[in-house]
């Protein structure tokens, strides 16, 4: 019994110094397509202009309470400076976004 016992004290330490195994490699997979799909919630594209924002670019730099006064037919929000603004996209909705002293820095479709 002693001698097994001097063989396993002798045969322990050399066990630790064995190589560490290698791992198996990670096969590559590669992404599957996205086709966006009609009528599911998530993203939108957003096409350019949609809203025809470019129409009222002469509101720029002019104070928020022009934009009554500029005859928009369609719908609009205007944004003020550090205002919450909800997150529905429509892009055919004009948005003004005013800077801190009111003034419209930003025109664009949402």
């Amino acid at each position: 019994m002693n001698r097994a016992l001097l063989v396993l004290a002798v045969l322990a330490p050399l066990a630790a110094c064995a190589p560490a195994p290698t791992p198996e490699p990670v096969p590559q997979v590669s992404p599957l397509p996205v086709t966006p799909v009609a009528g599911v919630s998530g993203l939108e594209s957003r096409e350019p202009d949609a809203c025809h924002a470019k129409d009222y670019v002469s509101a720029l730099g002019q104070p928020g309470t022009v934009i009554p006064g500029l005859g928009i037919t369609r719908e609009y929000r205007v944004v003020e400076y550090r205002g919450i603004e909800p997150q529905e996209y429509n892009p055919l909705r004009i948005v003004f976004r005013l800077d801190a002293s009111g003034n419209v820095y930003n025109i664009d479709c949402g």
